[in-house]
């Protein structure tokens, strides 16, 4: 239960990116994957990699997928801005 709640806390991060400039690897998409993947690893690492059961899980259990879904979207904005710029300097050269 506690992955449930990290992935789903990740998915409610990731609808706020819609305020931000689509400038994501792999578009919408790719920050969707990114909120998910960095929510559960996160929540994963602060668990010390194991899943917390379904009596362990409360609050503060889904409160721990915050930072790894902002995280992860902003890993996924920053490579989709380098990729931006790489293909901008190649077709102005």
């Amino acid at each position: 239960m506690g992955l449930l709640a990290w992935v789903m806390m990740g998915l409610a991060i990731w609808h706020f990116t819609v305020w931000l400039p689509d400038h994501y690897w792999g578009g919408i998409v790719g920050a969707f994957i990114g909120a998910l993947l960095g929510a559960a690893i996160v929540g994963l690492a602060i668990h010390g990699f194991s899943i917390p059961a379904r009596h362990a899980t409360n609050l503060g259990t889904a409160l721990e997928g915050v930072p790894g879904a902002l995280i992860g979207i902003g890993l996924i904005y920053l490579e989709g801005m380098r990729r931006e710029r790489a293909v901008a300097a190649h077709s102005a050269a």
